[in-house]
């Protein structure tokens, strides 16, 4: 069960004191593999018989597209887009997150009030403003911080789409070369990410390794985490990474393009 807990006052006319899911939180860098991932979290717990939703930043019915157009203007201010993304963030924990915990779902979201506090404070947001804005989100029950060095982040991004205009902080870094703004950016964003991830106690997971390496790391965490849920725990001895590779592979290159156009629109 998911306490309801929040930052600050939480949201209005909740008459609940508990939830019947759990509420977990995938955070990292673009570029860093979070939606393959979730993707392949998804398959292994509903093999296993758990109802699970999925989310994620701008996904919301009210904001979402509003968020995508305006990033397309590049004329956003920082204090505007991070108020954007709160709005986001409010209409689907009202909207998709409680009322799926609520129904004793699993929930994943990519991404949830910390990347938009990373993002913000880099961009010179008063740290202490955009924390109480944000008292109305639910304080999950786990958070994991797939972390990756800026090393390996550039080959991903270059063998993905890409340069982003806003993952390289081309909004509000000087210069037109991006690849120095994206390494510069990416340096400042993860530092915000270990300070927030100690504050937040975050459960830090290596991505500088191999998709496979990485996920059997998740699905260990989030299987301790979500086994109250049924009556059966889900533990199970970890396989030899080569018997598991087809099977993942095949998840992997069937979510590639969907991750493509989710990282690019964010």
């Amino acid at each position: 069960m998911t306490a309801l807990n929040f930052y600050g006052t939480g949201l209005p006319n909740l008459v609940d004191s508990v939830l019947p899911g759990k509420f977990i939180v995938v955070e990292g860098t673009d570029g860093v593999g979070r939606s393959t991932q979730i993707a392949l979290l998804r398959e292994w717990l509903e093999s296993r018989g758990y109802a699970v939703a999925w989310t994620g930043l701008s996904r919301s019915l009210l904001a979402g597209d509003a968020i995508k157009k305006a990033k397309d203007g590049h004329t956003l201010s920082e204090m505007t887009l991070a108020l954007f993304y709160a709005t986001d963030l409010a209409d689907r924990l009202e909207r998709e997150i409680i009322p799926a915990l609520r129904a004793g779902m699993v929930v994943l979201t990519d991404r949830y009030l910390y990347s938009i506090l990373a993002r913000a404070q880099v961009r010179g947001v008063d740290a202490r403003w955009a924390r109480r804005m944000f008292g109305f989100a639910l304080m999950p029950d786990a958070v994991f911080y797939l972390k990756a060095d800026v090393a390996h982040l550039i080959p991903r991004v270059l063998g993905d789409q890409g340069f982003d205009y806003w993952e390289s902080g081309m909004d509000y870094l000087k210069g037109p070369n991006v690849f120095r703004n994206f390494v510069k950016y990416q340096t400042q964003l993860l530092a915000q990410f270990d300070a927030i991830s100690e504050e937040f106690n975050f459960r830090v997971i290596d991505a500088n390794r191999s998709v496979r390496e990485t996920f059997y790391d998740l699905r260990r965490e989030i299987g301790a985490v979500v086994s109250d849920l049924k009556k059966q725990p889900i533990e199970e001895p970890a396989p030899a990474l080569e018997e598991d590779k087809s099977s993942v592979e095949e998840v992997v290159k069937a979510i590639q393009k969907e991750e493509a156009k989710e990282s690019a629109s964010i």
